[in-house]
C-alpha cells in the first residue's frame, strides 16, 4: 500500500472510490506473535501439531484479534493520522495459516455528515487468499470534514455514532 496521505479529507472521498489493495505474506511467526500480543494461549493458534492433530486443521491459524488489528491498520493507512474508526464488524469465513497472502479491499459504500460536522465513510472491506473469501467485515469510519478539523478532538455530544444498522437474521444455509 501506497503511503497513506498526511491527512485525508472527507469532502474528498466518493461513493465507490476503492481503498488500494493491501497484500499481507503471513507466516507462522506473524501468527503466534498476533496471538501472544493478544494474550490468546489457544493452541490452535501456536501449536502446529495440536492445530493438525486434535483440531482437524491443516496448520495453526490467524486468531480473531489479530484480523481485527490487521483490518483496523488497513482502514487506518488508508484515512491518514486524523481517520477515526467508529464501528467495525467482521464475519470469519475460513483460516488463515502460515504461507498465505491475505489482500484486503475496500469499497466505499456511503458517505454522510451529521450536525457535528463529522464526516462518516461506511466501508465494505474484503480479506480473501486466493479466491477465498476468508473474512467481510463493515466499518464506519470518521474522517475531518476540513483541514482544521480533527474526529479524535471530539467528545461527549461532538462524538455521537449513527445508529447502528439492525441485524440480518441469518438462517443456517447462510452460515456456509
Amino acid at each position: 500500500m501506497a503511503a497513506a496521505p498526511a491527512r485525508r479529507i472527507g469532502r474528498d472521498v466518493a461513493v465507490g472510490d476503492r481503498l488500494p489493495e493491501l497484500p499481507v505474506r503471513i507466516t507462522a511467526t506473524t501468527i503466534v506473535l498476533g496471538a501472544s500480543a493478544t494474550r490468546d494461549w489457544q493452541p490452535q493458534h501456536h501449536d502446529h501439531a495440536w492445530a493438525v492433530h486434535r483440531a482437524g486443521t491443516r496448520d495453526i491459524f490467524m486468531n480473531t484479534p489479530t484480523q481485527a488489528g490487521w483490518i483496523s491498520r488497513y482502514i487506518t493507512d488508508w484515512t491518514g493520522p486524523t481517520g477515526r474508526i467508529g464501528r467495525m464488524a467482521f464475519r470469519m469465513r475460513a483460516s488463515i495459516y502460515p504461507d498465505d497472502t491475505m489482500v484486503m479491499n475496500a469499497t466505499v459504500t456511503a458517505v454522510s455528515a451529521d450536525d457535528a460536522g463529522t464526516t462518516w465513510v461506511d466501508l465494505e472491506i474484503t480479506l480473501t487468499v486466493g479466491d477465498t473469501v476468508c473474512t467481510t467485515c463493515t466499518a464506519l469510519v470518521a474522517l475531518p470534514s476540513t483541514e482544521a478539523d480533527n474526529p479524535w478532538t471530539r467528545t461527549g455530544d461532538r462524538w455521537v455514532l449513527p445508529a447502528a444498522p439492525e441485524p440480518v437474521a441469518r438462517d443456517s444455509a447462510s452460515r456456509r
